[in-house]
């Protein structure tokens, strides 16, 4: 059975466009340093959820990443609009990358533009290869980036043709939902068919089971925005410098 949904009408456009809060922050497409590493803030401690995320950039981070699930695409809730709206407030000058699991990622457009956030990705096994480009079209005109994301077990072939519509491309490298788990090697098979695929000022990034033991793999297979949730917050807050280093490759992380 495909993993993509049937063709449907797309929705209309939204008739009084409402544009993101914050000023479109183009690291995508012109980074200052590559790889790019992004603090997944699911693993962060949700009492302390501000300063784990000011720390994360302070140790080198470049971007944070949101993972929004909606109970139904995964089997898990985690966060909303409403925290975007906090770390905005909080972290002004952060880049904030939204990964939608959710069933119906068009309706989350308006409330992340209002609540923030400077890059929305959506799954390609929610829309469809179809869908791609009229929701990365709205997700632009509201002043945000756009991505599509793909899970470990869906066909990559359907999606190639589409991948030029986005800012970037996302590769599961763990089936979604909960932070944790292990590193799915295969996938970097299907990175590798994405990268040879992508212009210059599109980025690739893997989200799932990154370490810094496996780190170098990813690079190696062409993605350079690295995803790490427990790699980073579950390590003593001193050693994140660190460990950031050695997912991004850099001298002092090897």
């Amino acid at each position: 059975m495909s993993a993509y949904p049937h063709p449907h009408t797309p929705d209309p456009p939204l008739a009084l466009p409402v544009v993101s809060t914050v000023s479109t922050m183009n690291l995508l497409g012109t980074p200052p340093r590559l790889p790019l590493v992004a603090p997944s803030i699911l693993s962060a401690d949700f009492a302390r959820m501000g300063d784990d995320c000011r720390d994360a950039l302070r140790a080198g981070g470049d971007l944070l990443h949101l993972d929004v699930m909606d109970g139904h695409f995964v089997p898990n809730l985690t966060m909303g609009p409403a925290l975007c709206r906090s770390l905005r407030a909080a972290l002004p000058d952060a880049y904030l990358d939204v990964h939608l699991m959710v069933s119906d990622p068009a309706a989350f457009v308006e409330p992340f533009a209002k609540a923030g956030a400077n890059h929305l990705s959506f799954h390609v096994e929610a829309v469809g290869p179809h869908g791609v480009a009229p929701l990365a079209a709205r997700i632009r005109a509201l002043g945000m980036q756009a991505g599509v994301a793909i899970n470990p077990p869906t066909d990559v072939a359907p999606l190639l043709p589409v991948v030029g519509e986005v800012d970037l491309v996302l590769v599961m490298s763990v089936n979604p939902g909960f932070s944790g788990q292990a590193f799915i090697p295969w996938v970097l098979d299907k990175t590798a068919r994405i990268r040879e695929r992508l212009r210059p000022d599109q980025r690739l990034q893997m989200d799932g089971g990154i370490t810094p033991a496996n780190a170098a793999d990813v690079r190696r297979a062409g993605c350079d925005v690295l995803v790490a949730a427990s790699a980073i917050f579950n390590a003593p807050r001193d050693q994140w410098p660190a460990v950031i280093d050695a997912l991004r490759g850099s001298p002092s992380g090897g």
